[in-house]
């Protein structure tokens, strides 16, 4: 990739972060204030430092805005940093948590606990994702292992289609059979409302935690993604490093798509802005699609809710009107280099 050729200058890349960082403060702001009630962002400025239980609009802020913008917030940055590890371990420009199976596992495994074991904690429905997004990843490696010649961009990526196509058929057939389309159809679309504090409070762990986890494996990724010739030869345990990468994987997406849903693309399109931003250092690719992919994710749900009020449209179709043009350059492009 012709961006990979930049190098990374930590003077750059820390203001772009910090910009971005301004940004999301603002996103935030604005995700609060806009809704089917528009609240002057005085209002929210003091109902935040100054919280009145008696008054109307100090509720919807507390109780139904401010937890969605955070979690907005949250999930972007799992999904962002998700594909970023994805994309530099296995040196695929193509890898993204939606389109290798990650997300469909989750979404499949969800949609079996909301028919059959109804009531789950939320929790426990957390778990549950992270082992569907396991199940989604290895049928992706398995079935892409099968073909002569290993596993390359392409065929990765057409294994993770096809693999995704049929857990997401799985799911749907499975909500048809059980009545539980209308519950699950915005879930499966993506969508942020309804999010709660105790959602937050649940998520806000897992995410902090993979994200630690990745800044402290980023260095590693960066060898990684230079080959694993290259990082072998500098001393690099290669293995150990994909275990944990991939681990840190199924955390952030698993966690990521029990709040918002199986949403594409975030994952894909967000590290190839950061590495174009910032270079080829995975020290400062990693910070950088997590405060981007926070912007995206906040954005794209004020657009869902400015679009067609009172109602909302799904944010996985905002979102993949980006994403699906940028994902079909890209294969053109590998295409050409094969």
């Amino acid at each position: 990739m012709a961006e990979e050729k930049r190098k990374s200058h930590p003077v750059v890349a820390s203001g772009i972060i910090f910009c971005g960082l301004i940004a999301l403060l603002l996103g935030l702001a604005l995700s609060v204030s806009v809704g089917a009630a528009d609240i002057h962002l005085s209002t929210v400025w003091a109902s935040v430092f100054h919280f009145n239980p008696k008054l109307s609009q100090d509720q919807v802020i507390h109780y139904l805005r401010l937890p969605r913008a955070v979690a907005g917030a949250l999930v972007g940055a799992a999904f962002a940093v998700a594909g970023a590890l994805m994309q530099g371990m296995t040196r695929n420009p193509l890898a993204d948590p939606g389109i290798l199976g990650v997300n469909a596992g989750s979404e499949f495994l969800l949609a079996v606990c909301f028919a059959f074991i109804p009531g789950l904690p939320f929790l426990d429905l957390m778990l549950f994702s992270f082992l569907g997004a396991g199940i989604g990843m290895g049928l992706v490696y398995g079935i892409g292992s099968l073909s002569k010649g290993g596993l390359t961009p392409v065929r990765l990526a057409l294994a993770g289609a096809a693999v995704a196509a049929l857990l997401v058929a799985l799911s749907q057939g499975i909500a048809l059979y059980f009545g539980l389309s209308q519950d699950l159809a915005f879930w499966y679309a993506g969508g942020m409302s309804g999010t709660t504090w105790l959602q937050v409070e649940l998520l806000l762990p897992w995410v902090i935690g993979g994200l630690i986890g990745a800044l402290l494996i980023s260095r590693s990724i960066t060898l990684l993604s230079l080959g694993e010739d290259v990082a072998t030869s500098l001393g690099q345990r290669t293995g150990l490093v994909k275990l944990a990468g991939t681990l840190l994987v199924l955390i952030l997406a698993g966690a990521a798509v029990s709040v918002v849903g199986p949403v594409g693309f975030v994952g894909l399109v967000i590290p190839h802005i950061a590495r174009y931003l910032v270079g080829v250092d995975y020290r400062w690719i990693i910070p950088c699609s997590a405060v981007l992919g926070s912007l995206l994710m906040v954005f794209a749900d004020i657009g869902a809710r400015m679009i067609h009020p009172p109602y909302e449209t799904p944010i996985g179709a905002l979102i993949a009107l980006i994403g699906v043009p940028f994902f079909l350059y890209l294969s053109r492009k590998k295409m050409r280099e094969l």
